[in-house]
């Protein structure tokens, strides 16, 4: 089967969350992230998760209005496809994690083997203390033990979601709005 065009996935979706339901998930999520990280003497290191992350960290950062250190990460496990498959580091952070405060940051957390993957790369870095903050949770009960997210944006069905930085064969991350799709099988 080809790949289909995103018009084509679009007109089979719907939307899950609107631009309005997005930003207001990140404000709360900013003002989190200010209750628990303004008092810090060390800017807390920001660990952006490639490509998912990008659209949601920014608006992220800036609305937290935190000192941050910022790096960024690129794991990941679906490489195009609508399955993960085995953690491939494609790039690593070059400020070193050894007794630092990091908040990872991505566009969801589904299974939670990425994510998991990352947190236990964190700390055998030395981190102090990893947080993960994440635009999306995937409602279901199959993450994997010990995944888990400490601010969470919104909540998502049990359905291929795109948008807002999330894929779909690589298209559409940069819709304004999360979309939910089932893949023909």
């Amino acid at each position: 089967m080809s790949t289909p065009h995103l018009s084509d996935v679009l007109a089979q979706s719907f939307v899950v969350h609107d631009q309005t339901a997005v930003n207001a998930a990140i404000e709360r999520l900013a003002e989190e992230l200010r209750r628990d990280h303004s008092d810090s003497l060390t800017p807390p290191l920001f660990l952006t998760v490639m490509n998912g992350g990008l659209m949601f960290a920014a608006p992220l950062a800036l609305a937290a209005g935190i000192d941050f250190e910022f790096d960024y990460l690129h794991a990941t496990r679906y490489r195009g496809k609508t399955t993960g498959e085995t953690l491939v580091w494609l790039h690593r952070p070059h400020t070193p994690l050894q007794g630092r405060r990091v908040v990872v940051v991505d566009d969801i957390l589904d299974e939670g083997s990425t994510l998991k993957g990352i947190v236990e790369w964190c700390h055998s870095q030395g981190a102090a203390e990893v947080r993960v903050a994440v635009l999306c949770r995937k409602v279901h009960d199959r993450c994997v033990p010990g995944a888990h997210a400490d601010y969470i944006g919104l909540d998502v069905p049990d359905h291929y979601v795109f948008g807002y930085g999330m894929d779909v064969y690589e298209q559409g991350r940069n819709l304004p709005a999360i979309y939910a799709w089932t893949p023909p099988t």
